[in-house]
């Protein structure tokens, strides 16, 4: 299980980093998916620095010309809290990025690479059928609207309920794990409900017996 668990993540944080050709993809080795996902989690920590340090800016400025106006002191406060929230992200990234490779390095890592790569080429090779099924799962959302990490999560627990054998309730509780660490705030409680719902369209699309 703690292989699985790690190779989930890599697999989460390498998709958009590794080729999605076939052959490609099978002959990545261990340090090609570690290299890739430490990539992702570097981009997503500069972003949310960036994004926390403007916040940050535009927070102080409002609060300077504010002129103690209680709608202005409000704006500003909220603000500041985004960018906190934003670099407390960050940090949480980083911490990822820094335990990642102590964890591969204790796991078996033959079982960690291939069930890795079991995800990422279940998840390229039937991606449209996957994207359509959220699509339908969605309400007054489109995939395409989501941040890139829950997007990417919530094929990874289709392609394993529907492609890989994994018990529906085990995908759906690894995609709210995954979801805690690198979605946002709440994100874990919307990744909870789309794959709810994602469950009981695939048990009424079943055939009946």
């Amino acid at each position: 299980m703690q292989a699985q668990r790690i190779a989930r993540e890599l697999a989460l944080l390498s998709l958009s980093q590794l080729s999605r050709n076939p052959e490609k993809l099978a002959a990545s080795e261990m340090q090609d998916v570690v290299l890739a996902a430490i990539r992702t989690l570097t981009g997503e920590v500069h972003e949310s620095l960036e994004t926390a340090a403007a916040e940050l800016k535009r927070g102080s400025e409002r609060l300077l010309n504010s002129e103690t106006r209680s709608p202005d002191l409000d704006s500003a406060r909220a603000m500041v809290k985004e960018a906190i929230e934003l670099t407390q992200t960050a940090i949480n990234r980083m911490g990822a990025a820094i335990q990642l490779p102590e964890f591969i390095n204790l796991a078996n890592q033959k079982q960690v690479r291939a069930y890795s790569l079991e995800i990422l080429s279940k998840v390229n090779a039937n991606r449209k059928q996957i994207d359509e099924i959220l699509n339908q799962s969605l309400i007054d959302w489109q995939l395409n609207r989501l941040p890139k990490i829950d997007r990417d999560i919530l094929r990874i627990a289709v392609a394993e309920i529907m492609y890989m054998g994994v018990p529906e309730r085990v995908a759906i509780n690894e995609a709210v794990e995954l979801s805690k660490i690198y979605s946002g705030e709440d994100g874990y409680r919307f990744i909870n409900g789309v794959l709810r719902r994602v469950s009981e369209r695939l048990k009424q699309e079943l055939p009946k017996v």
